[in-house]
């Protein structure tokens, strides 16, 4: 029972992350669900009140972070919603870790869907202005913060092994 509510949000997470694949939309529900999911297990985990404020504080500044790339217009609302879903379930202690695999994973990503764009943009060049895309490439920044999430959700279990 202990690791039902982790499991569960480990399912969300990954959902979430084929959902932005697919779709490029976080759907706010899912997002609260994996909020809600970390409530759960700190309940049955017997966690204090100073340890929750900290994992909250940590899923505050995750948001605040996350809403500057937001600002800037690097990354969508859902994505800062999860961040703080995330750096929720992360807390204090797993937050660089955390940060440190949704970066590489944004990273990676990024440089990727770089590449594939310069390539049908060369691809396009010649052919007919009428069959050329129109709309730029985006980046799921849902699918590292997912794999984020599922590191924030085991590590302290690993940890604790």
């Amino acid at each position: 029972m202990l690791y039902a509510a982790k499991s569960a949000a480990c399912l969300v997470l990954a959902s979430l992350a084929v959902r932005d694949i697919r779709s490029r939309r976080l759907p706010t529900r899912a997002v609260l669900l994996v909020a809600c999911l970390y409530g759960i297990d700190a309940a049955v985990a017997g966690v204090s009140i100073a340890s929750l404020a900290d994992h909250l504080g940590a899923a505050a500044i995750g948001f605040a972070l996350f809403a500057l790339l937001f600002r800037c217009g690097w990354m969508g609302g859902g994505d800062v919603k999860l961040a703080a879903a995330v750096f929720l379930w992360a807390g204090p202690a797993y937050a660089w870790p955390v940060f440190f695999i949704v970066s590489s994973g944004g990273l990676v990503l990024g440089l990727t869907a770089l590449i594939i764009g310069l390539f049908r943009r060369h691809a396009t060049h010649s052919a007919p202005a009428s069959t050329q895309p129109a709309s730029p490439c985006s980046v799921p920044y849902g699918v590292p913060l997912a794999f984020g999430g599922i590191a924030a959700v085991w590590l302290p279990v690993l940890n604790s092994l």
